[in-house]
C-alpha cells in the first residue's frame, strides 16, 4: 500500500505506507538539484544570496531565478552555483576565525611608542647615533649658524627637536 497525494512529485516516488515496507528510489529525472542563487542590484555592487531554486540543469536554474528573484526587484546579474558544490568550515573549527597575533602594527595606534621603543633597542645594544648620543646635549644645544653662497644666515640644530 502506498501513499495516495494529490501532489504528483509525491505519487510517482511510491511512498509505503508503512515505514518497514521497501520503497523504490526516485529516478534521476524525478530529483532535481538545487540552486543557491546570487544577484546583482547595479553594476559594481557585490551579488547577494537571494534564495534557492530547484532546477534540472544551470540553464533552466538562471531561467528560474530570473522569473522568481528577478522579476519584481531591480537585477542586472544572476549568479547560480550547485548547493552541493558550497563548501562550509564545520562550527566546532570556528577557533580559525580568531585573530592570530597582535597585529596593532597595522593600526596607527602601533606607532604610538615608536620612537621610545628604538630608543630602547639602541641603549640595550649600546648603538649610539647623532639624534640618541647624549639626550641632554641636544635638548640645551643652540642652533647653529650656517651662511649660505646667497649670505642667508640659516639656523640649524643637528639631533632631535625639543
Amino acid at each position: 500500500m502506498y501513499h495516495d497525494s494529490l501532489d504528483p512529485r509525491v505519487k510517482r516516488l511510491e511512498l509505503p505506507i508503512e515505514p518497514d515496507q521497501p520503497y523504490q528510489d526516485a529516478n534521476d529525472g524525478d530529483q532535481w538539484q538545487t540552486y543557491e542563487v546570487f544577484h546583482q542590484t547595479s553594476r559594481g555592487e557585490q551579488h547577494k544570496h537571494v534564495g534557492i531554486v530547484h532546477a534540472p540543469s544551470p540553464e533552466m536554474a538562471i531561467l528560474f531565478a530570473k522569473e522568481q528573484y528577478a522579476r519584481r526587484m531591480k537585477c542586472v546579474n544572476i549568479w547560480v552555483v550547485k548547493t552541493a558544490d558550497v563548501y562550509q568550515t564545520d562550527y566546532e573549527d570556528s577557533d580559525m576565525f580568531d585573530p592570530a597575533t597582535d597585529k596593532s602594527y597595522r593600526e596607527s595606534f602601533g606607532y604610538k611608542n615608536t620612537r621610545q621603543l628604538i630608543d630602547k633597542f639602541k641603549k640595550a645594544n649600546n648603538i649610539t647615533t647623532p639624534d640618541t648620543a647624549d639626550e641632554n646635549e641636544h635638548s640645551t644645544k643652540q642652533p647653529k649658524t650656517v651662511t649660505t653662497k646667497t649670505g642667508v644666515k640659516a639656523g640649524i640644530v643637528v639631533g632631535k627637536k625639543n
